[in-house]
This record gives structure tokens, sequence and C-alpha cells, in this order.
């Protein structure tokens, strides 16, 4: 029943190992990512058939289910845990990544009743402004781990181009390995992972201009999307049709490109502007907001044009195709990153996927 989203685990796996051969080039590790796919099983085993070994999510119930499915993998839980999620984090969670002492203090105090050592990423804003001790207070707080005996500093991170858009550089890859020096100084240890944010900073690892000493990367869209947003691009050698969106086609008619009448907002408080185009064909699909972001869907035909979308309408103007489009018909989408995150963590949209 549509709409659909068709799932192709094979050129995910071909992503994964694309990338995995670029990484391993440089002694370079990575962490997949399985957020966008709300951790299909179906493809953290493509994941694992590639040779990865590290394996990422922001929702620790995704990682719960996938360790539950018998995926062998160390699990990252990327977003900084909430409170509440401290002993599942102990009992499911491999590495985390922390940005508060007194969420360290929590999980100490969790993993101490377990007789497990945590090992944790204590994440550096560099300047992208999301999460991480702002880069200039990081030696002094993150030194304060110390204090804690279950708790092991397995490495220190950062991430860019996902709040502020800050690309990654050189400039901001070289504060994170000079505070990873410090701190080692200071504590007398050593850190064994520099984690240097996302698919963002691909282009550093390319073209060889990574600094010594960044040895990790939590990468997501480039294996499952294949893209590359942040630098508005597609990652060499990659897959874009790794998940194809199918809707269905519930009006066809023609009308006038632009409203008749006074146009005020609309039902999400956006106010939409027209170009008079005269008289067009349009298709109503029956997907909308509630399951997608409009603005993410990229037509198969490139002679389409999505126009707007409502809660549970989108406007796709069929007037330039080749094909002759009929009410019933389907018409299909690659998706952006955030568009395909939407899709596969809604309820609406069947997930068929094709061996």
């Amino acid at each position: 029943m549509y709409p659909v989203v068709h799932i192709y685990p094979e050129k995910i796996k071909e992503n994964a190992l694309n990338i995995k051969k670029i990484f391993e080039e440089r002694g370079i590790s990575f962490t997949a990512v399985t957020k966008v796919t709300a951790g299909n099983i179906d493809v953290a085993n493509a994941l694992i058939e590639a040779g990865v070994k590290s394996i990422g999510d922001s929702r620790i119930q995704n990682i719960i289910d996938m360790k539950n499915a018998g995926i062998d993998a160390e699990y990252m839980l990327l977003r900084i845990p909430m409170k509440d999620e401290i002993e599942l984090l102990v009992k499911y969670v491999d590495v985390t990544l922390v940005s508060e002492i007194e969420t360290v203090k929590w999980i100490n105090d969790a993993a101490e009743k377990t007789g497990k050592i945590q090992d944790i990423i204590y994440m550096v804003d560099v300047g992208d402004l999301r999460e991480g001790v702002w880069y200039e207070n990081a030696v002094e707080e993150i030194s304060k781990v110390k204090d804690f005996k279950n708790i092991k500093l397995k490495g220190i991170g950062t991430n860019l181009g996902c709040f502020g858009g800050v690309l990654p550089s050189k400039e901001n890859m070289t504060t994170l390995l000079n505070i990873k020096k410090e701190i080692e100084e200071k504590l007398n240890i050593k850190i064994e992972i520099v984690s240097g944010g996302n698919t963002a900073a691909l282009p550093l690892v390319e073209k060889n201009l990574l600094p010594e000493g960044i040895n990790h990367f939590r990468l997501g869209e480039s294996i499952i999307c294949g893209t590359d947003v942040t630098n508005n691009r597609i990652v060499p050698g990659n897959n874009v049709d790794t998940m194809i969106l199918e809707a269905q086609i519930i009006e066809l008619k023609d009308k006038p490109s632009v409203p008749v009448g006074e146009i005020g907002f609309d039902a999400f408080g956006r106010k939409p502007e027209f170009e008079d185009k005269g008289i067009r064909k349009k298709a109503i699909l029956a997907i909308g907001e509630q399951d997608i972001i409009a603005d993410g869907l990229i037509p198969l035909d490139e002679k389409l044009e999505v126009l707007h979308a409502s809660s549970d309408h989108t406007i796709v103007d069929v007037t330039d195709s080749e094909k002759e489009y009929k009410l019933g018909d389907t018409i299909k989408f690659r998706m952006s990153y955030g568009c395909l995150l939407k899709v596969m963590t809604g309820k609406y949209v069947e997930k068929i996927i094709h061996k």
C-alpha cells in the first residue's frame, strides 16, 4: 500500500565498502550511523556484511532493537544521554558521547552498581554551536573525568555542519588535537580516539588535508544516502538510489499556477510564493508534511517540479514531463537526508526491503 519507501541494502553495503576503503588507506576508523534509517535491521546487517565494526545511533531504542536482533557490533550512543536513559545506556551501549560532567557522574554511579567501566567520548564545541564544551574551557572541564573510577575517557570529539553549518577545516581539527594533547599531559593518560565529526568532514579525508591524529568519524548520510549535503555534493563512488520513495496520484487536474484570492499563511505558518506560469497540470500525491519534507523530494522524473505540501497532500507540477501521468499512477523520488529521516521515522510510509 502506498506510500512506500523502497530500501536497497546492497547499495548501502557498496557505499560502506567504498568509505571503508578510503578510510583504511589512511588509518582512520569510523562508526556507521543508522539514525536516518530508524535503526533498520536489514540496513544494519548490510553494514556488518561490509565489515563495519561500530554502529552509532541517537536513539537508544534503536540500539536495543539492533542488539536484540543479533547485530554484533560496538554500539555508540550519539545523542547526549538523558538522565532517565542512564541505566539503559550502561546495559546496552559500549561508547557514549557526553558534554556535561554531571552526566558523567550519573553514568559513573550507574556503571558502579553493575561493575562496568563505561567508555565515553567527551564532545568539544569548536565553533558550530551544537553539543560540546566550548573549546576554550575544554581542558579544564574534561580533566574532571579523572574523578570517576567507572568511566574511561576513550576519546574526545566534535560535531560540525549540523547546527551552525560550520565546515570542518584544518584549523578547527587542529584545535581539537591541541586539546587532546593538553589533556593527555595534564592527566598523564593516552586518549585513543579523536573523532573529527561527520560526513561534512569527508573532503578533508579525500584531499589528504586532515591533520594527523584525527582518527575517527561518525558517518551516516554519506553511507546511507551517498550524499554530503553540507558540501552540496554526491560522495564520489557512492550510490544515491539507496532509498526510493513512491507515492500515488489521487488527483490530476489542470489548474492555474497562482491561487485566486488574498494569500495568507498556510497550515504550517508559512506564506507561499507563486510564479504565474498560466494553466498547469498538477498531480496531488497521497503524502504530506506529516510524512516528508517537501523541499527534500527529488523526483526521478527530472521534468517534474514539487510545488508545495500540506499535512497530507503534496502538489507536483507534471506539465513538462514526457510521461503521460494518469490518476492512480505513482511518482518516485530520491530524498534529502532530512526528508528520509522523517519518512523512516513515520508510521504511515510502508518500508519494503529489496534483497
